[in-house]
């Protein structure tokens, strides 16, 4: 019936479905008001009215209040069957649609609201009274206004109300409400990181118990189990039921084991898994035994009997040591450089000389190893019988100049590239 988490707003799964040629709507419609109210009211006039819509209604008292439609249709039926309502005692009526006058002092009403709550807390306070007013609800015409607060028990406020009158001008009306009726009109987000239940869904508070706790082997820690409003959190309550059932087959009575070799006491007991532990005095490992086995020992100690140990299992305690992952990896991404090869060495470039030619760095630091044996190309044999760079070299010119070994071996390469020819080798 509720569309996410917000127990005001209600889906309309029947919206969709065609009605019957001869059907009359139900003439009963749920309207919404501030924090969770909600209430029925007959539409007397058949007024056509859709959800979201604000109406003007009639109020327990004098006036007229505006609220917004939730629900209409066969879905109220329902809703008044949950609510253990009887149609026929509902008699508030709805007025008519909310018109442009109405809405205007509805909403000067509602922004009156925040001022009024801190002067009433004032008053409150000069009067020495032991409430605490957490909220306050005007009333759509502007004329009255409903105070909500919370005590530890009864509070004689006739005197504050005297001074609220003069104060406020308005009709006062005091209502006392508990520690989690007062969180559910607040809201607020709990420890889980969620908006609180009883301001979203839950509607209805049971009483939560220590007990609760205990059965589900929680730390009875003050500080954790209590919610925003002070009391016990309604979420331990949720998961109580799964937890009774489990335990009926573990007994609640044994926490000793008597053995000859000594006596082992309970330490924990795992209530899904049903596996109790034990462990022997001044020993440092736990014994793990099913629960069909600890009865089995428990019976034979009420009969007087010892047994010999606690008996082998096949379950072993596993250590399961943390694992200390990088940052970078903390979630499982991949290396960028995992399909490169670390053993790999990256390829320098060698500088070209001006020729266009690539010069070995190598090569300039040490000279060339002397060949030896056959060449591989008889024809490149002659180019390689060159005159050693001690002798001279005569120009045309008369001029003597000597060979460099580097340009010796430049011109080499470069003819062994050349296309084997032999006018251009100079063969003929």
């Amino acid at each position: 019936m509720t569309s996410g988490c917000n127990k005001l707003d209600v889906y309309d799964w029947l919206s969709d479905m065609d009605l019957p040629s001869n059907y009359k709507p139900f003439n009963i419609v749920e309207v919404r008001f501030k924090g969770s109210r909600k209430d029925f009211f007959v539409n007397t006039d058949n007024i056509y009215l859709e959800m979201g819509e604000m109406v003007a209604v009639e109020p327990s008292t004098g006036g007229y209040d505006i609220g917004h439609v939730s629900l209409t249709g066969e879905l109220v039926r329902l809703q008044l069957k949950k609510n253990n309502v009887n149609p026929e005692t509902v008699e508030k009526k709805i007025y008519r649609k909310a018109n442009e006058a109405d809405v205007a002092k509805y909403n000067a009403a509602k922004e009156l609201e925040w001022e009024t709550m801190h002067r009433a807390r004032k008053l409150a306070l000069d009067l020495g009274l032991s409430m605490k007013i957490s909220d306050v609800d005007y009333q759509g015409d502007k004329t009255k206004a409903t105070f909500y607060y919370t005590a530890e028990g009864r509070v004689d406020f006739r005197e504050l109300i005297k001074k609220m009158a003069e104060a406020f001008r308005i009709r006062i009306e005091m209502r006392q409400i508990g520690m989690r009726q007062e969180a559910s009109r607040l809201g607020g987000i709990g420890s889980c990181g969620r908006e609180l239940c009883c301001s979203t869904w839950l509607t209805d508070f049971k009483t939560v118990s220590t007990s609760a706790a205990r059965y589900q082997n929680l730390s009875l820690n003050t500080l954790k189990l209590a919610g925003q409003c002070g009391k016990l959190k309604c979420c331990l309550n949720y998961e109580l039921d799964s937890y009774m059932d489990a335990l009926k087959d573990i007994p609640n009575d044994v926490d000793r084991i008597e053995t000859r070799s000594g006596v082992a006491y309970l330490q924990k007991t795992d209530i899904f898994k049903k596996t109790m532990w034990f462990s022997f005095p001044g020993a440092e490992s736990w014994i793990p035994l099913p629960i069909h086995k600890v009865k089995e020992l428990a019976e034979l100690n009420k009969k007087g009997e010892k047994p010999e140990s606690l008996g082998q299992t096949t379950e072993k305690v596993e250590v399961v040591k943390p694992v200390i992952l990088d940052y970078e990896n903390v979630v499982g991404q991949d290396s960028l450089t995992r399909l490169d090869d670390k053993n790999r060495k990256r390829k320098k470039k060698k500088p070209k000389s001006k020729t266009g030619t690539t010069v070995n760095k190598a090569e300039n630091e040490k000279p060339a190893p002397q060949r030896t044996g056959r060449p591989e190309n008889p024809q490149n044999a002659v180019k390689e019988q060159v005159k050693p760079a001690s002798e001279a070299n005569t120009t045309g010119d008369g001029a003597t100049k000597s060979v460099d070994p580097k340009k010796r071996r430049r011109f080499n390469n470069r003819n062994r590239n050349k296309p084997n020819n032999n006018k251009q080798n100079g063969g003929e």
